[in-house]
């Protein structure tokens, strides 16, 4: 699973979980798996507020946009966040929501 980024200052942090092609957003699973190689989910279809764009499968790996909520005095690296290959499955570990959290695992 290929997560990209979207930064947006909002007051609730995003906690992740991924399980196969089943991704848990802020407790809310969104299951991936119908999606075949190829196509493309319209990202106004999925009932998710994070989602920052449409959801497809590229050889093999479902790639998603989503926001990247942040504080006010968030770091460098969660306002200009580099993306995320996810390889297993489990909590995943997200760029700082501020600059005094110092990383955020979700």
């Amino acid at each position: 699973m290929h997560l990209t980024f979207a930064p947006m200052r909002h007051d609730m942090p995003l906690v992740l979980r991924r399980h196969g092609d089943r991704l848990c957003v802020n407790g809310a699973e969104l299951d991936l798996s119908g999606i075949p190689e190829g196509a493309v989910l319209p990202r106004a279809a999925v009932a998710c507020d994070w989602l920052a764009g449409d959801i497809e499968r590229r050889d093999g790996i479902l790639h998603l946009v989503l926001i990247l909520p942040h504080g006010p005095d968030a770091p460098e690296a969660t306002l200009f966040p580099a993306p995320i290959l996810l390889t297993g499955d489990g909590p995943v570990t997200l760029p700082p929501y501020t600059a005094l959290s110092g990383g955020g695992v979700a």
